[in-house]
């Protein structure tokens, strides 16, 4: 562990890193965030497949969200707003006039708590106060990242107090070519989801469950990122490209696998598996082009894409939805699982 750098207000920041056979990682306890995820190409040679900075200012300065855990409720809630138990609960807007990824005080920019760590896991714990950032509840998480031979597993759990809101999540920038290495276009993406949640102009789910069947969002096959992600469609128009969230095939609580992409040059392969009912897939439409990177690496608009699992965006105000109720009496616990291979 290494001091990676220092909050505005004394608070120290570390660097943890985790190894584990050909995999290594680096993990920040500045919002829980991965910095670093090398795995092996075709060749055995390590290439480092997430997007990240040098250094705490790039994390402080640039509002990507790189690698962080999102909470206490990932992607969007309508109208920064939500009712609870008869009451209503006010959320900073800071996406238009919905709110995002647990708002201004969201998880991504808390400094964590070391719990446990050997070589190849690392714990971080974190506690909400009651009311902050307006969620109710004294809220209390626990993240363990853990490598193992060919895989980044990530386990989350939290408790409450309070009848509250949790959709944790992890905000992973890959690029299977390499965190440099440019646009991911000609990368490959398969989703296992016969249905997707299609949104309004400010990407708030209308509520509807869609088929997929005939539209860009059709991804059961394999097919290049780029391949629709410019066709003229009002659901990829709006967000710029793909930045949607997926109705997972398969039984939520059941760990599954639920996505792959691939990377022709590396011969990177990346299956993802989740207990989770949604995925968010988002290719990187809101980079900013020219954004400083680590390693002296210059990121833009589509060099990367994430896989966000999840329940769905919006669920506190859609009853139809998958619930993301947390109560004292039941714990939240989930597990997303990052597996790599080459070919």
């Amino acid at each position: 562990m290494k001091l990676f750098g220092t909050m505005p207000d004394g608070t120290p920041v570390y660097c943890i890193p985790l190894r584990r056979g050909a995999l290594s990682a680096e993990v920040l306890t500045y919002g829980g965030a991965i910095r670093s995820l090398k795995v092996p190409d075709r060749d055995g040679k390590p290439v480092d497949v997430v997007l990240g900075f040098d250094d705490l200012e790039g994390y402080l300065t640039h509002g990507c969200f790189f690698g962080a855990i999102i909470g206490p409720f990932g992607n969007r809630i309508g109208g920064a707003r939500f009712s609870l138990n008869g009451r209503e609960f006010p959320l900073a807007a800071n996406d238009g006039k919905n709110h995002l990824h647990g708002g201004p005080l969201g998880f991504d920019k808390q400094v964590w708590q070391l719990g446990s760590a050997g070589t190849d896991f690392v714990t971080l714990t974190l506690h909400r106060p009651d009311l902050a950032g307006g969620y109710p509840g004294n809220m209390d998480v626990k993240v363990t990242y853990r490598l193992t031979d060919d895989a980044l597993e990530i386990d989350y759990c939290a408790t409450t107090d309070d009848d509250t809101l949790c959709n944790l999540t992890n905000h992973s920038y890959f690029n299977l070519d390499g965190h440099a290495s440019g646009p991911v276009l000609a990368q490959t993406i398969q989703i296992d989801a016969d249905r997707f949640t299609p949104t309004d102009p400010g990407s708030i789910p209308t509520g509807e469950l869609a088929d997929v069947t005939g539209t860009p969002m059709d991804l059961r096959k394999a097919l290049p990122i780029g391949l629709h992600i410019d066709d003229d469609w009002d659901q990829l128009n709006w967000p710029g490209g793909y930045d949607h969230n997926f109705v997972l095939n398969g039984a939520w609580g059941t760990l599954r696998p639920i996505a792959e992409a691939k990377a022709a040059k590396t011969g990177i392969v990346m299956r993802v598996e989740t207990d989770l009912p949604g995925v968010q897939f988002y290719a990187g439409n809101f980079i900013p082009n020219g954004l400083p990177g680590k390693d002296g690496a210059v990121y833009g608009k589509r060099h990367a894409f994430c896989l966000e699992t999840q329940v769905f965006p919006d669920a506190p105000n859609k009853p139809d939805f998958p619930s993301a109720l947390l109560t004292p009496e039941a714990p939240y616990r989930t597990k997303t699982v990052y597996r790599f291979s080459a070919e």
